[in-house]
């Protein structure tokens, strides 16, 4: 199938870029998209092992308040891909320490995906990280000069199971992350009685 790019006009230009894009389809047919551009992203889910937490943060979404009101989400911490990050990893660990006051170590990476391939040019690298209760060198909450209203949370991993299984947990990168550890690392989800 051949599709070429007839042109691209930038209808806004700020933290993302929003593009129509004019499309050439095989049968000559020229078709409009829309697109939201605002280059790669990374997203990590620390957890601890030994204590069988993790840290998550409660951040102010607009598009989430605009649609439902929600008023914060749960997530993985994330954040785009800066261009002073060598690489996905090294943005991860820049994000979890702005985020969530993090220094990590090695990361384990999951998957590179497409968000919302309908309409974005995202791709976000995944990933699952161990720490340490030493490894919170910080308070985190986010840079004070991007105006983000974050909270750290730190959630027993069972607690957060229960929430992806009942739909509580609404953010689809976390839910990914979560789902993925389960099945990486079913041990630390095991209830153990005595």
């Amino acid at each position: 199938m051949t599709i070429e790019i007839v042109r691209i006009d930038t209808v806004h230009e700020g933290w993302a870029r929003f593009l129509i894009a004019s499309l050439k389809l095989p049968d000559g047919q020229i078709i409009r998209r829309e697109i939201e551009d605002h280059g790669r992203a990374a997203c990590v889910l620390p957890y601890d092992p030994d204590r069988r937490t993790a840290i998550l943060v409660r951040v102010f979404r607009a598009a989430p308040f605009h649609a439902a009101q929600c008023t914060e989400v749960l997530e993985a911490v994330a954040g785009i891909i800066e261009d002073d990050d060598a690489d996905a990893a090294t943005g991860a660990r820049r994000e979890a320490f702005e985020e969530a006051g993090l220094r990590l170590g090695p990361l384990d990476h999951v998957v590179t995906a497409w968000t919302m391939p309908g309409i974005s040019t995202e791709r976000m690298d995944l990933y699952l990280a161990p720490y340490t209760a030493a490894d919170r060198t910080a308070a985190g909450g986010g840079l004070p000069d991007e105006h983000e209203i974050v909270a750290v949370v730190e959630m027993k991993l069972g607690e957060l199971a229960a929430m992806a299984d009942d739909g509580r947990l609404t953010d689809m990168k976390t839910f990914t992350l979560v789902q993925t550890l389960r099945l990486r690392r079913p041990d630390l989800f095991a209830t153990t009685f005595r």
